[in-house]
């Protein structure tokens, strides 16, 4: 239901309250990234139209053709499909439900589109994993002190689980933590594959070495953090004040490459996704099955697990965690 065709609607006391469950349920309906991804992409496809004056919204085939053109040579397939969804979206919102300018629906951007992914490739050029022996560089050199604890936990659990960075901040709570005999147990009330929130559970055992013991690790951080409730990950000022609000997923890449700096390590290419593309990688060279990858990462697919996978098959299964 749009916002054009509720506005339409005879309105009454009792509609007038369904309209506004009508406006939550809408803003639910898509992630807050995916949405402020959307609000990013629209923006850019605006500036594209006001700098070569061409019809923004409704806009044409020919315009998105030419702005999809333009992405080519600077970003990848999926990227470019994500905009396209983004101008069909628009359109929707704006109630040009048949506007010959939905990407998904004329030929002349679909075939665009087309010869894009023959000239270029569809080959998705992923960040750099980081694999156990980039995690213990890291970890070794780490200072000792509270932001040291915070990253520490941040990296070790966040390999050990192939969590997203959402799911490091947005999701993961200390209500969601079972600490066990064996090691702990993570509630995932949600995840980018389950807006529905069924949930699942992520189990991480203790490691084999205490100072690379994703558990102990965490249980350090939570308890010097003096955190017994509410978001798990927390910024963490120069004076040692633990904020109260969970990190921003954007934060993430931010400590990872400053981490992965501070122990030699190339941060060029690390990423928020480092530890979740490390980690499956790291699966793999270890002859992990890719089905019990997949129940890890909460993939419904195997063959979204092998786009994270970095060359780990030429390792075979002689490498180990080393955790």
């Amino acid at each position: 239901m749009t916002q054009l065709e509720i506005s339409s609607l005879p309105r009454s006391p009792e509609l007038g309250v369904l309209v506004e469950q009508a406006a939550k349920f809408l803003e639910a309906a898509r992630a807050g990234s995916t949405r402020k991804a959307y609000a990013e992409d629209l923006a850019d496809f605006r500036r594209f139209t006001e700098r070569h004056s061409l019809p923004f919204l409704p806009s044409t085939p020919e315009t998105v053709a030419l702005y999809i053109a333009d992405l080519a040579s600077r970003l990848s397939v999926s990227t470019i499909r994500r905009r396209m969804a983004a101008i069909t979206n628009a359109h929707k919102e704006a109630g040009f439900y048949n506007s010959p300018a939905s990407p998904r629906q004329h030929y002349i951007v679909r075939e665009v589109l087309a010869g894009i992914k023959r000239k270029i490739g569809t080959v998705q050029h992923g960040v750099d994993p980081l694999l156990a022996k980039d995690i213990r560089k890291i970890v070794t050199a780490g200072p000792d002190n509270l932001l040291g604890l915070r990253d520490r936990a941040l990296v070790l659990v966040g390999f050990s689980g192939a969590f997203r960075r959402s799911e490091l901040t947005s999701v993961l709570e200390v209500e969601d933590l079972n600490f066990t005999s064996t090691g702990l147990s993570i509630r995932m009330r949600r995840s980018k594959t389950d807006q529905e929130g069924k949930g699942r559970s992520v189990d991480i055992p203790f490691g084999e070495f205490s100072e690379t013991c994703p558990v102990r690790a965490l249980l350090s951080w939570l308890d010097e953090a003096h955190i017994t409730t509410g978001p798990v990950f927390r910024a963490v000022n120069r004076h040692g004040y633990v904020a109260r609000n969970a990190l921003s997923p954007r934060s993430v890449a931010k400590i990872l490459k400053r981490v992965a700096a501070r122990a030699g390590i190339n941060a060029v290419s690390i990423a928020g996704h480092s530890l979740r593309a490390g980690m499956v990688t790291q699966a793999a060279m270890n002859g992990v099955e890719e089905r019990e990858i997949a129940r890890i990462t909460g993939h419904h697919s195997v063959g979204m697990v092998r786009r994270y996978i970095r060359d780990g098959r030429a390792f075979g299964a002689s490498a180990r965690l080393g955790l």
